[in-house]
Parts: C-alpha cells; structure tokens; sequence
C-alpha cells in the first residue's frame, strides 16, 4: 500500500522576513522522519510525500491504515508537525485520498475492485492526476463530469474527443489504473518554494507578486549552489483543498529570476484562474543540474546582459542584509501573504 502523507503546522519566520509554512520548513527532517519507516519515500515538495510502506506492513505486524497512526504521532511528537494521510493501492490513489481526508486524519481507499470504483465514480473527472481544466471543460461539453461517466466510455470515443494519448490515459486512471511508482530520493531533482495567503486570494496581482517573490528565491537557491532549471511546475491550492499543478519546459537551463518569473506567469496565466479562491501557490523548479553543464544564448540585448551580471552582486547584499534590494513590485507587503 502507498500513504500520501500531508504535512501542516505553523508558519516559520526567516531571517528575510518572509514567512513560509512550517512543514516547508521542516520537510528533509520530516522525511528522515519516514525514513524510520519505509526507504521508499517520494517527496513532493513543499509539503507532501508518498511512502510505499509495503515493506513496513509486515516488520511492524501493521497494516497501512495502522503504519499512517505511527507516523502521525511521530511527527507530532518529534516536530509538532500534523499530518493528513491518504492510503490506497497506487500512487495516484493516495494522491486522491489525501484530498478527501478531514485534517489531521487518514482517508483509506482499500485494495479492493469495487472499493476503488466507489470512491472514484463520484469524483470529478478534474481530479485524476494530469487532467488539465481543459481537457476537464472538453469532456463536460460531452456530459462527462464525473470520473464514473468517463470510465464507462468505451476508449475509442475518449481517445475521439480528447486525442489519442490523453485518451488512453483517462481510460486508464478511470478505471484505477496506474503505472507509476514511488520514486525514492526524487527531491534531489528539484526545489520548491510555496507562498500562502491569510485568507482566500482572488486578487491576480496579489498571486503575481507572490510567484515573483517565489521565483526570487529559487533563482537565489540555486545560484548559491550553482545550479539551474530545465523546467519549472506551477502548483495552485484552492479554498477546497484542491489543486491544480502544471509544468512547463524552459527554453533554456537557468537560474535567472526573470527567466523563472517569466515562465511562472505564463503558467498562471494559462490556468485562466478569474475569480477562483486561491489558498497557495508554489513552483518547482525541476531537472536541476550543475551550471556548468548548461548553455546560455548570448544576446545584444544590453539591459539582460548587466541584469544576469548584477544578480551575483544582489545575492551578496542580500545575504548580509536580507532584503536590502528587491523589486519595486514586493516593495510594501504582499496582501494576504503568510
């Protein structure tokens, strides 16, 4: 069985004045925390793993639901961090469950048939993991609302009105089925950096000065360890706990601020959010590699130029004195920000 553990407390002020969740904060020591447990943990950042815990159920004589008890008094008790926890047979699953989990409590979804077609048959058909609001919108137009109504489409059809590809996966996760595993040791390959607002964000400038804000600090993080991105995730959480993650490929491996704010308000702006009620927004910068394995397109543009070449100097000043120099834009403070 897989746990989709869930991470929550309070926030953790730093040193720059900007204040994160507290399960961001202490993530690598919650999942060394896991690790106690199960070698088979998956991060995902910021606040997340899933753990396969296979193995755990027979050295701790527990089953899954059991093995989900343990942890949460663990991390209660070692790092005063609460946990919401979905359990279920496969990856995407657990992902599912953990949505449906009341906080600080644990959702199971048994591995059984029919079990798994009662909890997915009312879900929304948003909810399978990488079905975009698009392809979401396309299928309501056809009366396919709910996960149940799309798995009784024969494939053909689905693969008709949503491309052969994404069809053949909607088939699949309808039906319960995935192929993907648990990715031990996976947070190597990325950072994630989360911004959460103090009460249900609508404001798009608000979520926009947040992304700068998040993409200033991964672009910091990662020229300190001289690293860049090939690509980077937008993850949006909602007033409902639901969430809509999407991920773009940059044009060229970076760690440039500007580059990432870029790329981070193009995701934003192709969710066409308009007035949905915005918890938190995260990125991930993703496939990181070593700086000097990554090519940079040189350009006469001389305004780029000096500001690739002032970015060193700012990290500096910032490390001496945090927040000395920022953009205009995060000059005051961000409303609704925590």
């Amino acid at each position: 069985m897989i746990l989709c553990v869930r991470f929550h407390s309070g926030p953790v002020e730093h040193a720059s004045g900007r204040a994160t969740s507290g399960a961001e904060a202490a993530l690598p020591a919650l999942l060394g925390l896991i690790e106690d447990i199960s070698p088979a943990v998956q991060a995902l950042p910021p606040d997340a793993a899933l753990v396969d815990v296979r193995g755990a159920e027979r050295y701790f004589g527990q089953d899954a639901a059991g093995i989900a008890s343990v942890l949460r008094v663990r991390a209660l008790a070692h790092l005063g961090a609460g946990c919401t926890i979905g359990v279920a047979a496969t990856p995407m699953l657990a992902r599912m469950a953990v949505r449906q989990a009341e906080p600080g409590a644990t959702f199971v979804v048994a591995d059984d048939e029919r079990a798994v077609r009662r909890f997915l048959e009312p879900r929304p058909v948003a909810a399978l993991p990488g079905i975009g609001a698009a392809t979401a919108r396309v299928l309501r137009s056809y009366g396919l609302d709910t996960v149940g109504k799309t798995a009784a489409v024969p494939l053909s059809t689905l693969q008709r009105i949503a491309g052969v590809r994404i069809g053949r996966e909607l088939h699949e996760k309808a039906h319960g089925v995935d192929r993907t595993a648990v990715a031990p040791n996976a947070a190597a390959r990325s950072l994630a950096a989360e911004r959460a607002f103090s009460h249900d964000e609508l404001d798009r400038g608000a979520q926009r000065r947040a992304l700068l804000s998040i993409a200033g600090e991964l672009g910091v993080r990662m020229r300190g360890t001289d690293q860049v991105c090939r690509s980077l995730a937008l993850t949006v959480r909602y007033a409902d706990r639901s969430t809509t993650t999407r991920t773009r490929a940059l044009v060229e491996p970076t760690a440039h601020t500007p580059a990432l704010a870029a790329a981070a308000y193009a995701l934003h702006d192709a969710l066409g959010l308009q007035r949905a009620r915005v918890r938190a927004v995260s990125l991930r910068a993703e496939r990181l590699t070593d700086v000097e394995f990554a090519g940079h397109q040189l350009t006469f543009d001389q305004r780029a130029t000096r500001a690739r070449t002032l970015e060193p100097v700012i990290d500096r000043l910032n490390s001496r004195w945090p927040g000395a120099v920022r953009p205009a834009t995060l000059a005051g403070p961000a409303r609704g920000a925590a």
